[in-house]
C-alpha cells in the first residue's frame, strides 16, 4: 500500500503532505505590504569562496546617553554557510586584520545587518573552507 504524497503551495512556500492530512483546509495567504513595514533587505545568493562586505548596524550610546546607530563594514571570506534556506542560517567570515585572523559568525536575516555586497569570487571547490585558517597561499579567481 502505498501513501501518494500531494505537493501543495502554502503560503509562497511549498509543503508535502500526504491524503490524509487533506481534511484539514489550507488557504493560500498573500503577505500584506503595510506602510508601517520595512522593505526586507535583498540577500544575493553567498556561496563558500565569496569576498563579501558585511555592513552591520552597531548601536552606541553617546556621552550623554543618547543612542547612536552607526554601520560597521566587515570585508573577509565566506569560509562556511550553515542551516542551508532556514530563517537562522549563518555564515561564517574570515579576514586577516594586522596579521591576525578573525572570523565572525553572521545571521544572514538578522535586521542588524544593513548590506552584504559581493566583491570577488574565488575558484573553490568544497562547501566549507576551514582548511585555510592555515592555509599560506591565495586563491584562484573564478572566470
Amino acid at each position: 500500500m502505498t501513501i501518494s504524497l500531494i505537493l501543495a503551495k502554502v503560503s509562497e512556500a511549498y509543503f508535502l503532505f500526504s491524503p490524509h492530512m487533506a481534511s484539514t483546509t489550507t488557504t493560500e495567504t498573500k503577505p500584506t505590504t503595510t506602510a508601517d513595514q520595512t522593505p526586507t533587505m535583498v540577500i544575493p545568493e553567498i556561496k563558500p569562496g565569496m569576498t563579501v562586505r558585511v555592513h552591520q548596524r552597531i548601536m552606541e550610546k553617546t556621552a550623554k546617553g543618547q543612542d547612536k546607530e552607526r554601520i560597521q563594514i566587515f570585508e573577509g571570506m565566506v569560509i562556511a554557510r550553515r542551516h542551508g534556506a532556514e530563517v537562522g542560517n549563518t555564515m561564517t567570515v574570515r579576514k586577516i586584520a594586522s596579521g591576525v585572523g578573525v572570523e565572525r559568525i553572521f545571521p544572514v536575516n538578522s535586521p542588524m545587518i544593513s548590506k552584504i555586497e559581493v566583491v570577488r569570487f574565488a575558484k573553490v571547490r568544497r562547501a566549507k573552507l576551514l582548511y585555510l585558517r592555515s592555509y599560506k597561499k591565495k586563491l584562484k579567481e573564478r572566470g
